[in-house]
């Protein structure tokens, strides 16, 4: 009786780390948006209007329950939990419920990016108050709208040194009150608000500060998450999906092989790499031909890759001056397209869409009141009113369509054509070329696509029989490519850009 008990809870731990994997996306659908600070209705409008139409497959929301108000109203609020209440700048519970079913039945899944490492700190005023309305009290460790008590905490300690997992795990981020997901009580309290936001149907979560979390622990709590449900949309008994937050470039104890039998990992070694390479920092083109484990990446099937997230785009975490952001433009585009166009990482890279800040600091765009100011779409489908919208921009969007195209095919012909220009094919459905160089590119290439003249949907699209932009006439797996210093940086073709044999 013991080893038949033995053997199904093993087998019911490989279940759930095999299907842990799976972002559980609506048909061929690619890449996970982070509507960074949106409010709920906002990203349900857009589920709508935008990325379901664009063939996205997920968002990645705001931390979605109570968080500490701070003066002045800085984004690192939102990590700073006060309950489990749904209640944030973002909206409440009943809202964030109708976001869940409009973008589900826009073809979009939702993440929620969660927060149980930790608590909110102390305020210069006691008690502390959350978005709920909720009060605490941080320096006595009591949470009464969860609750939490002094007793559910690690002993107040600094993390000094980073070459020790246990100060790591056990001591205090930031000066965050820490949790101990050790206890029974921490656990189920946090295994109830997982579970409810199951039940509300989203598909999976981002996993804050997983680094300072022990693995053991997570293990325990990602196995009493309930499975996803028919009802919602997803195949019965599926689990969900967890991306866990794991900043490990290799120079510290904590590994990020540590976490991959739980789930996938962010890849904060990619976002360096790539910012290296597209800023040309002791790199070229030439780096991207290797592209994956052989850089130091985890396998793909583990690896949640990015070129920037919330916290090192505003030179947090890792990566410095490295990390290219919104405010690189042309080769933030260039990183982004890349990434699109390579096949590391699935079907899930992950797009940041950020609102546009000076103060690192800085909250999203609010009125006097602190509330979220909602994104307004101007006439060019671009985004005003204080945000950025990345996701939104046309070259971005048309590459989630190409590595719709190209999903499940492997890169061949990478060619060096000179320095910091570079072309190669995925498979034969699709072929990329990018000039990262002061020169301009004019080469005749691989292009491993059938014989035909294609559209290249970067400068333009396939319009009634027509080419909007450049045109690339490809013969017997040749093509002659030309892309000016000038000009966008890359192209791209794929077999529904042809216009004919």
């Amino acid at each position: 009786m013991k080893f038949q008990v033995t053997t199904i809870f093993v087998t019911s731990l490989i279940t759930i780390v095999i299907s842990q994997w799976d972002p559980h996306f609506i048909g061929n659908r690619q890449g996970i948006v982070h509507l960074f600070e949106w409010k709920w209705l906002d990203i349900a409008d857009e589920c709508e209007t935008f990325l379901g139409p664009n063939n996205f497959g997920g968002v990645q929301t705001s931390v979605a329950n109570e968080n500490v108000i701070i003066s002045g109203r800085p984004w690192y609020e939102r990590y700073q939990p006060m309950s489990f209440k749904l209640e944030t700048r973002s909206g409440n519970e009943k809202e964030f419920r109708e976001m869940v079913v409009r973008c589900r039945n826009a073809g979009i899944r939702i993440y929620v990016d969660v927060v149980v490492n930790h608590m909110a700190a102390s305020q210069p005023s006691t008690p502390a108050i959350g978005t709920a309305g909720s009060e605490a009290y941080p320096s006595d460790r009591w949470y009464p709208a969860v609750p939490f008590n002094k007793s559910d905490f690690n002993t107040a300690c600094s993390i000094e040194n980073y070459n020790d997992p246990k100060q790591v795990r056990d001591c205090e981020l930031a000066g965050l009150p820490d949790l101990d997901q050790g206890r029974k009580d921490v656990r189920d309290k946090i295994i109830e608000y997982l579970n409810h936001l199951i039940d509300l149907g989203v598909a999976g979560y981002r996993m804050d500060a997983c680094k300072h979390m022990w693995p053991k622990d997570l293990r325990v709590i990602y196995s009493r998450v309930k499975p996803l449900s028919k009802q919602n949309g997803f195949v019965q008994g599926s689990r969900p999906f967890f991306f866990q937050e794991v900043i490990d470039l290799g120079n510290e104890a904590v590994k990020r092989q540590e976490y991959i039998s739980l789930g996938t990992v962010t890849e904060f070694t990619y976002s360096t790499q790539i910012g290296m390479v597209f800023r040309k920092i002791e790199r070229d083109l030439s780096a991207l031909k290797n592209w994956g484990p052989p850089s130091g990446f985890l396998p793909s099937r583990y690896s949640f890759v990015f070129v920037c997230n919330h916290d090192n785009q505003r030179g947090h975490g890792s990566g410095g001056d490295m990390i290219l952001t919104y405010k690189d433009k042309d080769l933030f585009i260039k990183a982004s397209a890349f990434m699109l166009a390579h096949p590391h990482g699935g079907n899930h890279p992950r797009l940041m869409s950020s609102f546009y800040f000076d103060d690192p600091s800085q909250g999203p765009p609010q009125n006097s009141n602190g509330d979220i100011i909602s994104r307004e779409i101007e006439s060019n489908g671009t985004c005003s009113n204080g945000w950025v919208c990345e996701h939104r921009w046309p070259e971005i969007v048309k590459m989630v369509k190409f590595r719709a195209i190209t999903d499940k095919t492997v890169v061949i012909g990478f060619t060096n054509i000179a320095k910091n220009q570079i072309s190669f094919c995925r498979g034969r459905k699709g072929f990329v070329a990018i000039n990262n160089s002061d020169q301009p590119l004019s080469a005749t290439v691989n292009a491993c696509l059938p014989n035909g003249v294609y559209c290249d949907v970067i400068s333009g699209d396939k319009v009634d029989g027509k080419c909007t932009g450049t045109s690339v006439n490809v013969r017997a797996g040749k093509a002659h490519i030309e892309i000016p210093s000038s000009s966008f940086g890359f192209l791209a073709i794929h077999l529904e850009s042809r216009l004919s044999k």
